[in-house]
């Protein structure tokens, strides 16, 4: 089936079916294996609703890639609005920070959506788009970005890049500790905690005012 057709909304609960159907599929099976028919019956819908919806299983795998994203997106932007958004004082910052870091290391990082993403990465990466294209690529940085060019404004950071400040950030604490474990979920190797509070240290005392 070809996705130039215009391609239906439809029903938002056939939808997400549809979409919870291929995910599933495409992790057990893998996409090659997984037919459109078996996803229709899954799903509980006919063959042709899927491909009214989704036009062809490569857009639907695309579909369930950027679904993922989009919802770990959500958790990190939610997450730095619980930890960082009543940040006041300067005291309060290095806290904030680690209970951000840890929340993510544990929440995010052991959730089945970021396994599933990542599974679907190595496995499917030639049928998805580029990275550049995911709601991955760049999107978390900007957002912890933004949030540090806040605090900046409160007199609480100096950050005159706040993109900048977000990239060193992440290297000081996920990227190392994935370089030096392999890994930075918190939930699964007790060793990484040790690790993103010092990354969170350093960090401070390069951006913290003062």
């Amino acid at each position: 089936m070809s996705t130039s057709k215009t391609l239906r909304t439809g029903s938002p609960q056939k939808r997400s079916a549809i979409l919870l159907a291929a995910r599933e599929l495409f992790v057990t099976d893998g996409f090659d294996r997984s037919s459109v028919d078996a996803i229709a019956a899954l799903a509980g819908v006919s063959k042709r609703t899927v491909y009214d919806y989704f036009g062809d299983k490569q857009t639907l795998l695309r579909a369930v890639f950027d679904g993922l994203g989009q919802s770990l997106l959500a958790t990190i932007r939610s997450t730095l609005d619980d930890t960082l958004g009543d940040v006041a004082a300067a005291d309060q910052l290095e806290p904030a920070l680690i209970d951000f870091s840890m929340r993510i290391a544990n929440d995010w990082l052991d959730s089945a959506d970021y396994a599933t993403l990542q599974g679907l990465a190595r496995t499917d990466s030639e049928r998805l788009p580029s990275s550049k294209d995911s709601p991955l690529s760049d999107e978390p940085e900007e957002a912890i970005g933004a949030r540090f060019a806040t605090l900046a404004g409160a007199g609480l950071l100096e950050v005159p890049d706040a993109r900048l400040a977000a990239d060193h950030y992440i290297g000081l604490t996920f990227a190392a500790t994935i370089n030096r474990l392999g890994t930075a979920n918190a939930a699964a190797d007790s060793r990484v905690q040790p690790l993103i509070v010092a990354g969170v240290r350093a960090f401070l005392r390069a951006y913290r005012v003062g």
